[in-house]
């Protein structure tokens, strides 16, 4: 059933995504960018006339802007107009489609850090998550995570600077061979993740950076 709504959930992203004119122009410079990493240049005028919560997105080859066009509970469903898909719980990316071999699915042991707060956890905290590959449809690969704070560091987002807490991930899958290092920027008030590095498979690595929140601009 969950996976049904799920499905269900995804083509309405896409008809979304496809037929609202205002998404379709907004997005437009993933496109525009996916030829290469070139930087993507944003006035906060433009982020301000789209009334959607958004984030800069920069892949290997690419760089360009997604939109959240639905939340379910705490789901979150960011897409872009080239039909690129994140599902996002609590900062953290669960799933993605459209990005080549992808993410198809993140589930925990117990309560998952990111929901708890990252700016909560004490250093060294250690967690465990299982993951699914859409590579050869893998299934249930566990992931081990040790969570360690680095300390404040100025963020740049737009023209302004923010003091967050950067908090670092090691995770190590030894099943497939995968073991990285995830990076994630918090508000030191309340723990949301304002900027992030992380490796979903072993293929597919990016940086988020959010532009404008639920509540407007991010503050």
């Amino acid at each position: 059933m969950n996976i049904l709504r799920s499905s269900a959930c995804l083509a309405m992203a896409f008809m979304l995504c496809g037929c609202n004119p205002l998404m379709k122009a907004s997005f437009d410079t993933l496109k525009a960018s996916a030829v290469g990493p070139d930087s993507l240049e944003l006035t906060q005028a433009q982020v301000d006339a789209v009334p959607f919560p958004q984030i800069k997105v920069t892949t290997s080859s690419s760089e360009g802007v997604m939109a959240m066009i639905r939340q379910r509970g705490d789901l979150q469903f960011w897409v872009a107009s080239g039909k690129q898909v994140l599902l996002m719980r609590d900062g953290l990316i669960v799933r993605s489609v459209g990005l080549g071999i992808n993410l198809d699915g993140t589930r925990w042991e117990g309560e998952s850090p990111f929901k708890r707060g990252l700016h909560r956890l004490p250093d060294g905290y250690s967690s465990t998550r299982w993951i699914d590959l859409y590579d050869g449809y893998r299934v249930g690969i566990a992931v081990s995570s040790r969570f360690t704070q680095e300390g404040i560091e100025d963020v740049k987002v737009m023209d302004k600077t923010y003091a967050l807490l950067r908090v670092d991930e090691r995770i190590d899958a030894p099943q497939i061979d995968f073991h990285a290092v995830n990076r994630y920027w918090v508000r030191p008030q309340d723990g949301f993740v304002i900027q992030s590095e992380q490796h979903l498979t072993p293929q597919i690595s990016l940086k988020f950076i959010q532009l404008r929140s639920q509540q407007g601009a991010i503050h």
